[in-house]
């Protein structure tokens, strides 16, 4: 039996076996929980059999939280951790990932914690932190900062921003893209950045074709790509 809880359920970043990404305790853990909060019910369902063919999905519960969700709507969040105060556990699956890491679920976790539910963040995959530690930046000091502004305006005064941050904090800047504007993306970097500023392009991790480069902007322009559609981050420093 379970400690009743909030656990955190990391996913694997491709398609690979489970086995070469998350631990068998991991495993374990999802066998005793009956009550799921997902970011998408076909993932979920999909994740589960992959762990264990033998789980009974229609025995389950799922309640999906997602972007398209009102977080605003506290009763409805807290509703999502009704099972915790009748001593069941609760699991947290986003699509790929770690859940609340650049994922959904960090409102749940506060509500969590404001009601002094215990939170069990289990070991899995994150790229953003597996993309870090191998681009040779900064590990000590960084920032994820999600999407770059698609307004060219925007975007110019937020890279200015990280290149400041860069240049005088020595913070190495994280962010992503939407897959289909990766190659455009860089592009778009190696022609307004400093030719010796370095960016990493990190993509497919844990995959099959994982790719983790690191190059001055320079020889960015200079170099030929693809990471179409290839879930991809980035690092600047």
């Amino acid at each position: 039996m379970l400690e009743a809880g909030l656990y955190l359920i990391p996913t694997q970043l491709s398609n690979v076996e489970l086995d070469r990404v998350l631990p068998a305790h991991n495993i374990e853990v999802v066998r005793g929980i009956r009550h799921f909060v997902v970011e998408s019910l076909r993932e979920a369902r999909r994740f589960l059999k992959k762990c264990d063919r033998n789980i009974d999905i229609d025995s389950l519960t799922f309640n999906e939280l997602n972007e398209h969700s009102d977080l605003s709507d506290t009763a409805a969040l807290e509703a999502l951790l009704a099972p915790i105060a009748h001593g069941e556990p609760v699991g947290v699956i986003s699509d790929a990932g770690c859940p609340a890491v650049a994922d959904p679920g960090a409102d749940l976790v506060a509500i969590a914690q404001r009601r002094n539910y215990k939170v069990f963040p289990l070991v899995g995959p994150s790229s953003i932190l597996m993309s870090l530690m191998a681009s040779g930046f900064n590990g000590q000091s960084f920032a994820f900062l999600g999407y770059l502004p698609v307004d060219s305006q925007a975007r110019q005064a937020r890279l200015k921003e990280m290149t400041r941050r860069i240049e005088r904090e020595h913070q190495t800047q994280i962010f992503i893209e939407a897959p289909y504007r990766n190659n455009q993306l860089i592009a778009d970097l190696a022609s307004r950045l400093p030719a010796g500023m370095r960016l990493c392009v990190a993509s497919d991790i844990t995959g099959e074709k994982q790719s983790i480069v690191t190059r001055t902007m320079a020889q960015w322009k200079q170099a030929r790509y693809d990471y179409h559609k290839i879930p991809t981050i980035f690092l600047l420093y």
